[in-house]
C-alpha cells in the first residue's frame, strides 16, 4: 500500500514538519507515511521495515509521538472527501490505538513489579526511572501542533 500522487497533493498541506512549520522539520513526510503504511500492510515487526524506508527504529519514535499526540487521528478526520485515503488512515489509527494499549500494559506490569519488590523491601536498587506516555520525547510535537516554536 503506497500512496498515489493526487492523495499525497491531498494529504501534504495537512501534515506536520513541512517547510514553514516551528519546530523540526520532517525529512520527508511521504517516506514516512509510505513506511507506516507498509507496515500496516505487511503485517510486520518494526525492525523489518525495509532500508528503502530509512532507519526503522527513527520511522518507529516518529510514529509513535505522532500517535501520542494523536496526529494520526486528526489526520483521518481531516480526509473525509477521499474514502480510500480515509480508511488507509483508520487502519493507521486502530494501528496505533493497539500500540498505545500495549504500552499501556506494560507500564501498569512494571509498576505492577515494583509495588511487588517494595513490599519485599527490594526497592529500586537499579535505580531505573518509570517512563509514562505523558513524560515520551513526543512533547516538541504537541508544541508544533500548538504553533509554538522551539
Amino acid at each position: 500500500m503506497k500512496l498515489r500522487d493526487s492523495q499525497w497533493q491531498k494529504l501534504e498541506p495537512l501534515l506536520i514538519g513541512k517547510q514553514g512549520d516551528p519546530g523540526a522539520k520532517g525529512r520527508d513526510n511521504r517516506l514516512f507515511i509510505d513506511a507506516v503504511l507498509w507496515i500496516i500492510d505487511s503485517k510486520s515487526i518494526w525492525r523489518n521495515l525495509p532500508a528503502e524506508f530509512g532507519k526503522w527504529n527513527t520511522t518507529y519514535m516518529r510514529f509513535r509521538r505522532w500517535n501520542e499526540c494523536d496526529i494520526w487521528r486528526q489526520l483521518e478526520q481531516d480526509l473525509y472527501d477521499d474514502a480510500l485515503l480515509k480508511s488507509m488512515f483508520h487502519e493507521i489509527v486502530a494501528y496505533g490505538d493497539q500500540q498505545t494499549g500495549r504500552i499501556k500494559q506494560r507500564l501498569a506490569r512494571r509498576a505492577k513489579k515494583l509495588v511487588y519488590n517494595s513490599s519485599l523491601g527490594k526497592g529500586d536498587a537499579a535505580g531505573k526511572r518509570s517512563f509514562g506516555v505523558d513524560e515520551s520525547t513526543s512533547h516538541w510535537v504537541g508544541l508544533v501542533m500548538r504553533g509554538i516554536a522551539l
